[in-house]
């Protein structure tokens, strides 16, 4: 008797006025929604922005040097600013978090909420005026979308969630094929580098498909609406589900 009451009263408290447990993953699956953004992201900077990746800045580093070398009329403008935005991005945010505990803070929500934000004005940009990836405002507008995307690696790095860089998946791709790819049962399905990869690879594909089919500017919307949910969700919940 006395220990069923107990068990009473803990249920009971668990639907206490503001007494909610978090969901158990909800870390994972707030950095897999980023790395769906930068997907898009990604798609709308190759695709509309004259061949330049946001986030992905080993194929900026790969398609600079052969812009460099003249070959397939590649741009060099383009890759070498976005390089440089990302480096920027990465470097301030990286610096206001140094020395921080590698958990959810004030200021990782205000990552992602200025970049919500800077994401909706570059998408009203877009919008309003006929911008190429040739242009000065194209080559501006993609170094300020890897800014963006610069910031948000820095900030998912000091969250420290691991196999989630939210930006590449090349090494996450690496781990899953050597260490993960023939795990028993279903492990090689739900672990988390499976959803990574799957989550870049839908986000450059809805990317892509709103890009030709909607309006440049809708990826960037949708990217935007993520990282202020990631904002919101992150700040108010992320600690009860790292304690979960």
């Amino acid at each position: 008797q006395p220990g069923g009451a107990r068990r009473d009263e803990q249920a009971a408290g668990h639907h206490r006025v503001g007494v909610r447990p978090a969901p158990r993953h909800l870390r994972v699956r707030l950095m897999v929604a980023l790395t769906f953004a930068t997907g898009m992201l990604d798609a709308v900077g190759y695709l509309g922005l004259d061949r330049v990746f946001t986030g992905n800045m080993t194929g900026n580093v790969v398609i600079l040097g052969m812009g460099l070398a003249g070959a397939g009329g590649l741009p060099v403008a383009g890759p070498l600013a976005a390089l440089g935005g990302y480096v920027c991005g990465a470097a301030v945010v990286g610096r206001v978090l140094a020395g921080r505990p590698s958990t959810w803070n004030a200021a990782v929500t205000a990552v992602f909420t200025v970049n919500a934000g800077a994401l909706v004005a570059a998408g009203i940009v877009l919008s309003v005026g006929h911008v190429t990836g040739s242009s000065i405002p194209g080559v501006l507008i993609a170094a300020t979308l890897a800014v963006l995307m610069g910031a948000q690696a820095s900030a998912a790095r000091a969250l420290a969630v691991p196999d989630m860089t939210t930006v590449v998946v090349t090494s996450t791709l690496t781990a899953y094929a050597g260490e993960t790819l023939f795990a028993p049962g279903f492990g090689w399905f739900r672990h988390r580098r499976f959803w990574a990869i799957a989550a870049i690879f839908a986000g450059a594909l809805s990317g892509a498909l709103i890009l030709e089919r909607v309006h440049i500017a809708g990826p960037l919307f949708v990217a935007a609406g993520i990282s202020a949910v990631v904002a919101v969700a992150g700040h108010f919940a992320w600690e009860r589900a790292e304690s979960a």
